[in-house]
């Protein structure tokens, strides 16, 4: 039997199912909701309700929109010629952030993994052939991670698009500030193999 009242034992329970949250970390914020003014409390509620009901994937490069284009695609000073593919909406902001990319995007929704079960026909694949095949896209910008299923989404895309647009891949190596005693193989390979001129 709980010593909170079931209200209250609710809200925590579907606190402790966000990620990170633990059910500690839950109790903590429902005593922070409840001690906080009651309008605070109803713009949280609401703000969850209204991004629930108003977010949809852009019509163009599939992040997240909650109008027919996400806020990147209605730029209009955008290099529509540069399509850089992410895996999700997240990578797609990490990247913006930066301000590296002056193209568009393109949201995969994922990456190629047999193993547990994600196929070419799984993720957004056709569409971006498509952006390519239409003429817009002449550049496509491969930002997927340099993980082995990332290595293959990548290696999948170069071989569908080979003589139908240039084909790119962002860099990987060694990390700013990182030490070589603690890289992998695989990651001290590609900064040799990704080397430059100084």
């Amino acid at each position: 039997m709980s010593l909170y009242p079931p209200t209250l034992v609710r809200l925590i329970r579907e606190l402790s199912r966000l990620p990170g949250i633990g059910e500690k970390t839950a109790e903590r914020l429902a005593m922070h909701l409840l001690r906080s003014p009651r309008v605070q409390a109803e713009n949280l509620a609401d703000s969850i309700r209204d991004a629930r009901t108003a977010m949809r994937l852009c019509s163009l490069c599939f992040g997240l929109a909650d109008a027919e284009l996400c806020p990147v695609c209605a730029k209009p000073d955008r290099n529509t010629g540069v399509a850089c593919v992410v895996e999700q909406p997240s990578d797609l902001v990490a990247l913006e952030r930066s301000g590296a990319v002056s193209g568009r995007y393109h949201v995969l929704g994922g990456i190629l993994s047999p193993m547990n079960g994600v196929g070419p026909t799984d993720l957004r694949l056709r569409e971006l052939f498509a952006r390519v095949d239409s003429g817009e896209v002449s550049e496509v910008l491969v930002a997927v991670s340099p993980s082995v299923e990332g290595e293959a989404t990548a290696a999948f895309i170069r071989e569908k698009l080979s003589g139908r647009a240039r084909v790119t891949r962002i860099a990987t190596g060694i990390p700013v500030g990182g030490d070589l005693k603690y890289m992998d193989g695989l990651t001290l390979r590609r900064a040799i193999d990704n080397r430059q001129e100084l």
